[in-house]
């Protein structure tokens, strides 16, 4: 089997919710990059990438340049043992991680077809039959944020994250978590979010005003070693996000001693290769794992979906369904939550296929 061309499109995903974050950050809509593989066997291999610009040193539209640069490795090149080929891609092309993981996770996608396979077999064999879900909540005013936090418990989800810091307001947030733990009672999991937009001050200030709660902190500050601060002067557990993206920072954030918890997204660790092997890491280090992206629809739900199948129940916290929260979906057949949680797709490899009324005319086609 040959890589015989290689098509990429925009779509723009637009949130049920535009969601409020702190430091003046919002998402609402957003530019997809979708990259479809087709090859001399028929067969073909879907990839997604969605970078929030303020998220990411990233963006939708130098996917198609990045994978442009890549074609004297990509075009003709067997798909089947795909981190082999990443090797070769690094090789060629520094960085662009992001564009690279779409094209990562096509890769995945024909070499689970080729062994005539759902994806998660070959990512450890499937431990899961339906996985949790969490559920983001917008930073807004605290009785809003519960009000939300009830509708989603009664649609039987369990474990919330509470954004934090949009009006750089530290005792707001406190407010929030306080009100959003007593809204949905004891047991389910609740977690303040501030996307690293928060000083160590104000964080600590809001940690120390909720520290007689069950509640989880995550990504406070920019910095791993301020986020440690945080949660050694507050006593409550941390989740790791925009630090970590490789083996270096998970590795530093667990010596730090505020990794009790951390978010494994996609496009940051450059594709499903890379993030399996942090899986891995995770689960000797012993941190609780939320398998998710940065955002996306469909084909990047899917791929978290198998990996988060294949990972040990006790060492999985979450994944998230990111196309359960924007429109359009690509493919109506995908996944979707059921009683707060959520199973990955049927089939041989990833399990979906985007109609093509969804995509629109692509924006480059590579042969």
């Amino acid at each position: 089997m040959k890589i015989t061309r290689i098509t990429v499109w925009y779509v723009q995903l637009t949130s049920h919710v535009t969601y409020n974050m702190s430091d003046g950050k919002t998402c609402d809509t957003v530019e997809s990059a979708v990259v479809r593989l087709d090859t001399d066997s028929g067969k073909t291999g879907w990839g997604e990438v969605c970078p929030i610009p303020h998220y990411l040193p990233a963006y939708a539209r130098g996917v198609a340049p990045a994978i442009e640069e890549m074609l004297p490795v990509l075009i003709g090149a067997d798909p089947v043992g795909t981190e082999a080929l990443m090797d070769r891609l690094d090789a060629w092309l520094q960085g662009h991680d992001y564009a690279k993981s779409a094209i990562d996770t096509a890769l995945w996608d024909l070499t689970a077809q080729a062994a005539e396979l759902p994806l998660n077999a070959l990512l450890g064999g499937r431990r899961h039959e339906t996985m949790p879900l969490y559920h983001s909540i917008t930073c807004v005013a605290p009785d809003e944020m519960s009000r939300m936090a009830v509708e989603a418990y009664d649609e039987g989800v369990r474990q919330f994250q509470v954004k934090l810091g949009a009006d750089n307001d530290w005792q707001a947030d406190a407010e929030r978590l306080i009100k959003v733990r007593e809204a949905v009672g004891s047991g389910p999991l609740v977690y303040g979010d501030w996307n690293c937009g928060a000083t160590r001050l104000d964080a600590t200030r809001t940690g120390k005003a909720v520290a007689h709660l069950d509640v989880m902190l995550e990504q406070p500050c920019r910095t791993i070693e301020e986020c440690a601060a945080v949660r050694a002067a507050t006593g409550l557990p941390m989740k790791m996000d925009e630090n970590a993206h490789d083996t270096a920072s998970l590795l530093k954030a667990y010596e730090l001693g505020c990794m009790d918890a951390v978010a494994l997204k996609l496009s940051k660790f450059g594709g499903l290769s890379a993030m399996r092997r942090a899986r891995d890491l995770c689960l000797h280090l012993g941190a609780k794992m939320c398998i998710e992206d940065t955002w996306g629809s469909d084909i990047t739900t899917a791929c978290l979906l198998h990996l988060g199948a294949a990972t040990r129940p006790a060492s999985l916290m979450n994944v998230c369904d990111l196309s359960g929260y924007v429109s359009p979906r690509l493919d109506a057949r995908a996944p979707a939550r059921q009683g707060g949680r959520i199973a990955p797709p049927d089939g041989p490899g990833l399990g979906v296929s985007p109609g093509l009324d969804k995509l629109g005319e692509p924006v480059a086609v590579f042969e």
